[in-house]
């Protein structure tokens, strides 16, 4: 991992307990927990929330579908697919 991945782990998991007004701490936030239902326990309307924040914050557009639900598996699937998304914008 590196730095930046780590990096932007807790900025992700920080967005998450604000945006989703989790009772969570972002430090006891697993890396790979899944977000949606069993694990964290959002929701599709938190699902929607955090995709809007990401792109609002990070510039990278998470459409519904396949792509949603592979990024929102885990914090560390959702730093991939934005890293992976702002590699392929800037090319």
């Amino acid at each position: 991992m590196t730095q930046e991945h780590d990096e932007l782990k807790l900025a992700l998991k920080n967005m998450i307990v604000v945006e989703c007004d989790t009772d969570w701490l972002p430090e006891d936030i697993p890396d790979d927990i899944a977000l949606i239902g069993d694990g964290l326990g959002l929701d599709s309307l938190d699902a929607l929330e955090i995709c809007v924040a990401v792109h609002r914050k990070y510039g990278v557009r998470i459409e519904a579908g396949p792509d949603v639900r592979k990024a929102l598996r885990s914090i560390h699937a959702l730093a991939d697919t934005i890293l992976e998304m702002q590699a392929k914008s800037s090319e």
